[in-house]
C-alpha cells in the first residue's frame, strides 16, 4: 500500500493540472476519472501532468491535500487570537461546518468509502489532510483556551472530537446521504451556533 505523505508541488503549471485534477474528480469520481481527460481540462499534455505526478491516485492524494490546507488555513486567518473563547469556536465551527457540507468534502468522502477497499491510502490521505489535521489544530486551541482557565476541560482530545462532531449535526447528514447538497448561510451558522452553546454548558469555566 502507498502510504507516502503527497508533497504539494508549486508553479503555474502544477496549479493547472491541480485545478482540472479536482474539476475532472469531483464530477467523474476517482474511477470515472482518466488521466486523458484531467490532461485535457487542465490544458497541459499527458507527458507534463506525468512529469509532476505518477499516477491518478498521486494526483488525488494532492488534490485532497491542497484543498484541505487551503481550508484550515482559511479558518486560522479568521480566528482572532485575542477573541473570546466562544468568539472564536463560533468562527471555527462555522468554518468547520460549511466545509464538512461543501460539495468538495462530500464529493470526496464518498469517493473514499468507495475505493477504500482498492485503494486505502485515499482514505488515509484525507483523513490525514482533513479530520486528524482538523482534529489537532482544534485540540491545540482548546488546550490554550483550557490552560488559561477560559474552558474546563480535563480530555482535551475527547472535548475536540465532540466539538467536531456537534458541528456535524442534521446538515452533514443530509449531505451524506444525498438528501440535500445546497445549505443557506442561515442553516450553517444555526448549526454552529447550537454547537457552540452545547459544547460551552459542558466546557464553560
Amino acid at each position: 500500500m502507498n502510504t507516502q505523505t503527497p508533497i504539494i508541488r508549486k508553479g503555474r503549471k502544477v496549479d493547472q493540472v491541480l485545478a482540472g485534477a479536482r474539476e475532472v474528480f469531483l464530477r467523474d469520481g476517482f474511477e470515472g476519472a482518466s488521466v486523458d481527460e484531467i490532461a485535457k481540462v487542465s490544458g497541459v499534455s499527458k507527458a507534463t501532468l506525468y512529469s509532476y505526478f505518477t499516477d491518478k491516485r498521486r494526483l488525488f492524494q494532492e488534490v485532497v491535500q491542497a484543498e484541505c490546507d487551503r481550508m484550515s488555513r482559511e479558518i486560522e486567518a479568521r480566528i482572532d487570537p485575542e477573541a473570546p473563547t466562544r468568539e472564536a469556536l463560533l468562527t471555527a465551527a462555522y468554518g468547520m461546518t460549511r466545509f464538512l457540507v461543501s460539495r468538495f468534502a462530500q464529493r470526496v468522502f464518498r469517493i473514499c468509502l468507495a475505493e477504500r477497499d482498492r485503494f486505502p491510502e485515499l482514505s488515509q490521505t484525507y483523513f490525514e489532510s482533513g479530520p486528524k489535521n482538523g482534529h489537532e489544530q482544534l485540540a491545540m486551541h482548546l488546550k490554550a483556551a483550557a490552560d488559561c482557565g477560559e474552558l474546563k476541560i480535563d480530555n482535551v482530545e475527547m472535548a475536540a472530537f465532540q466539538f467536531t462532531e456537534l458541528c456535524k449535526a442534521d446538515l452533514f447528514v443530509r449531505a451524506a446521504f444525498g438528501i440535500e447538497s445546497e445549505f443557506t448561510d442561515a442553516e450553517i451558522a444555526l448549526v454552529a451556533e447550537e454547537a457552540v452553546e452545547t459544547f460551552m454548558a459542558r466546557y464553560g469555566a
